[in-house]
């Protein structure tokens, strides 16, 4: 996973959101993102909460198990993607 890296989901309604910081903890080398997202028309962005784990909200760890719960939305691993580099 990279900063800039997408969860997207296709269909109506579709979602996607955006993987907007990363951080590795120095000793243990676990890694947590940070995830935003915004409807249409795309007018603002939000920073999304983790309910998955109040401790670390609102970042996400990436270790996570199983699907990735947002507030309002579940993504599965497959549906993590990139934007191609020139």
């Amino acid at each position: 996973m990279k900063i800039g890296d997408v969860f997207i989901q296709g269909g109506s309604p579709g979602h996607a959101v955006v993987v907007v910081d990363m951080a590795e903890h120095f000793q243990t080398g676990k890694k947590i993102f940070l995830l935003a997202q915004s409807y249409m028309p795309a007018q603002e962005i939000q920073v999304l909460k983790n309910p998955m784990d109040d401790q670390i909200s609102p970042w996400y760890s990436l270790d996570f198990e199983g699907q990735l719960k947002t507030p309002e939305w579940s993504f599965d691993r497959k549906n993590l993607k990139r934007f191609p580099e020139n």
